[in-house]
């Protein structure tokens, strides 16, 4: 069943939570909801039956959310205070966290800066691209997100987010304002600090992310995992991700 919990700003954020056990919140990747990233690849399933209650929500813009067009309401700052939001709603003081690409960003934001809120950290689908802080390319992709005509669009990597954001129940303004969000990224120095363990886990074909091992390294108690043969769409499903995490999560 679908719940709701109120944003610092005011905006309804939605969460569900299925089975009993240790929390595990779930953050989803971008233009995905919780149901794409996390229920229809059985992720639900693989953690209840491990032994662990999931509370997966669906980011601001996204899924059953509310879904502002104004790119200011889209900062990580503000989207990670959504899942402390969701946290609170979901009467949790503490959790494992796993977060999807845009959704690992949010998980780092929060291993630096709310940390009370972490037991262990997965960071999946965020690797070594994280040092690469190219604001162009973001715009750029925002840009095609919205294009008049997507068979214009030539960049594979919009041309991929495009047809993805396109989905039916989507609002693919919503996402575009997402796009542009104010980021925050955290320096080598600022990561070594960080006092939660985590696993940094990504496709070994995924240009996106780049590979999970110069992210664990910057940061003071993690280890890194590649999952062979996927990229960084099909990662997240991947019976090996699932082990890894699993695995690392029963430590």
């Amino acid at each position: 069943m679908v719940s709701f919990a109120e944003s610092s700003d005011g905006l309804r954020i939605a969460y569900e939570i299925v089975g009993q056990g240790a929390p595990v919140l779930l953050v989803h990747g971008f233009a995905s909801s919780r149901v794409q990233n996390w229920r229809a690849t059985a992720w639900y399933r693989t953690l209840t039956e491990a032994g662990f209650q999931t509370i997966a929500m669906d980011c601001r813009g996204h899924g059953d959310s509310d879904k502002p067009h104004d790119p200011a309401f889209y900062s990580y700052d503000l989207m990670s205070k959504d899942v402390l939001a969701v946290a609170a709603a979901a009467g949790v003081r503490d959790a494992h966290l796993i977060g999807y690409s845009m959704g690992g960003h949010l998980g780092i934001q929060l291993l630096m800066e709310d940390p009370q809120l972490i037991r262990r950290l997965v960071i999946a689908g965020v690797g070594a691209n994280y040092f690469r802080h190219d604001l162009a390319a973001r715009f750029a992709l925002a840009d095609a997100l919205l294009a008049p005509d997507p068979a214009q669009i030539t960049d594979p990597v919009q041309k991929s987010f495009r047809a993805f954001a396109s989905q039916p129940g989507k609002d693919i303004v919503a996402l575009a304002a997402c796009m542009r969000g104010e980021r925050r990224f955290f320096s080598l120095v600022e990561l070594a600090r960080s006092a939660r363990p985590a696993l940094v886990i990504c496709g070994d074909n995924d240009d996106i992310s780049g590979p999970p091992g110069p992210l664990a390294a910057a940061l003071h108690d993690a280890t890194a995992t590649t999952v062979p043969h996927r990229d960084h769409m099909s990662a997240v499903g991947d019976k090996a991700t699932k082990a890894a995490v699993i695995e690392f999560l029963k430590r």
